[in-house]
Parts: C-alpha cells; structure tokens; sequence
C-alpha cells in the first residue's frame, strides 16, 4: 500500500511519497542591512521570503527561525566531524514595508558577501 501526502506550500503544491524527505524551510534572500543615511546595521537584514508579496503575509513568520548557510575555505569541527559549512542563525522580528519584505536580526553580524545570497526561513 502506497500513502500519499499533500502537503500546501507558499509557493505550491508538493504530492510526495510516505518516507521521503520534505523539507521544512522556505527559501529566502538576503536583500541588505537595515540602514540610514549615516548608519548601517550589520545585525538586522532585510529578507525577502519566497511566495510572501504582502504585508499581511508576514505575521506567520514572525519568530521563526532563519539560518545563512555558507561555505569557508578551512574546515572546522562539526557535528559529524570536520566541515568547511558554516551558519549563522537569525530570527524574523517584524514586517518592512508593503511587498512582504521582513527584518531579521542575526546573532552575529552577517559577512558583505551574504547581500544578494540564499537563506533558509525555518518552518518550526
């Protein structure tokens, strides 16, 4: 017997077979800082996630978690031993304008090379 799930995205619909990997983010990108005239700041990004294009959007992820997975040049000790993939955890604090753009504020202050690159929104 097959058992097949449905599952309802913001982007789409997904029909996968029982025991296969779903996934439990939503893809992001990292826009820029949040920044005036005369101060930039490296701890709060703008995120743009994929499928919100509203402000009303936005309260669903407020507080959920927010990961910059990157790659270095030297390895370090991971969980299953030595990796050259690094992350920096980040948490959604509230809306940004009308498109369903949010701020994010992360632990530690993301790298330049972060603008313009791919982020995952947790779901949990």
């Amino acid at each position: 017997i097959r058992l097949y799930v449905k599952l309802e995205t913001a982007a789409n619909t997904i029909i996968t077979m029982a025991g296969e990997k779903i996934r439990l983010y939503v893809k992001g990108k990292i826009i820029n800082y949040t920044r005036n005239k005369n101060v930039t700041r490296h701890k709060t990004s703008l995120i743009e996630i994929e499928g919100v294009n509203s402000k009303e959007e936005t309260p669903f992820y407020f507080g959920k978690k927010i990961a910059y997975v990157y790659k270095a040049h030297t390895k370090k000790a991971g969980p299953n031993g030595p990796t050259k993939f690094r992350c920096i955890w980040g948490k959604v604090t509230r809306a940004h304008g009308s498109r369903g753009v949010v701020r994010a504020q992360f632990r530690k202050p993301l790298p330049c090379k972060s603008l313009g690159a791919k982020c995952r929104v947790m779901l949990y």
